[in-house]
């Protein structure tokens, strides 16, 4: 960790800017035009791929992702330059949006099912997607867990630049794998080839059985969707001698 970059840095106003202007606008507004909402709910619009990358829930979400963005990613914009940084971090961070929207396509398509195969007509599953309320005794045809997952899949909004922050983590371990990190809860020094691969595994845990160690209302599925496309690109740069090519 050095001096922050230019890139870097105009990255960090940006979202500082959005984080101040959504409590200097209305704050329910903002984030319902500008967070990322499931493709097949009406709040969602065009934009939101790219806005949500520069939105955050609290001071604690924004600060430890812009501490991240600035530790990892000047690193990384020193080595490849400002386009090639800047290409990989948006790139990034649709490829966790993409995974995230298929995942939550998953959950919202299989609780629509079951449901309909339960006996509920359309109507009746929207009044659930609408107030979140139901007949206790559709739970002897469908998991309580199916419903919630539908519910959430289609009406929570993700936030945050944790998917292009977690494909910058992914492309810093591979070309600096010898440095030593450490979390602020377990100050060990841990070199960055084992302690980065840890963290995407926690994120896959939790994603797969729900169980969140960290905290609740994070976005598994995105973080691992930044993180696998940051592998395929940094991969791909390095496998073709792409790694030390800047990109003005």
């Amino acid at each position: 960790m050095g001096r922050i970059t230019e890139t870097v840095k105009v990255l960090i106003i940006i979202n500082a800017l959005f984080f101040a202007g959504t409590f200097l606008l209305q704050e329910e507004t903002a984030y319902r035009l500008f967070s990322l909402y499931y493709f097949e709910n009406p709040q969602f619009e065009y934009w939101q791929p790219i806005t949500h990358m520069f939105m955050h829930g609290g001071l604690f979400h924004i600060l430890f992702n812009m501490y991240a963005l600035w530790a990892f990613g000047s690193p990384l914009e020193m080595r490849w330059g400002r386009n090639k940084f800047l290409f990989f971090y948006f790139s990034a961070g649709l490829g966790a949006f993409l995974i995230h929207t298929i995942v939550n396509y998953f959950h919202f398509h299989s609780g629509y099912e079951a449901l309909l195969q339960a006996g509920l007509n359309p109507d009746q599953i929207q009044s659930i997607l609408t107030t979140g309320q139901y007949n206790t005794a559709i739970l002897d045809a469908v998991s309580q867990s199916q419903i919630q997952n539908m519910y959430d899949a289609y009406n929570v909004p993700a936030v945050g630049a944790s998917g292009a922050i977690y494909g910058v983590l992914v492309a810093f371990g591979m070309m600096f794998p010898n440095v030593e990190l450490m979390l602020i809860f377990l100050p060990i020094p841990i070199k960055a080839k084992f302690f980065i691969p840890a963290l995407i595994l926690l994120d896959l845990f939790s994603g797969v059985t729900g169980f969140s160690i960290f905290g609740q209302n994070i976005a598994n599925w995105a973080h691992i969707g930044g993180a696998l496309f940051g592998f395929i690109m940094a991969w791909y740069w390095k496998k073709n001698s792409f790694n030390d090519t800047r990109w003005y």
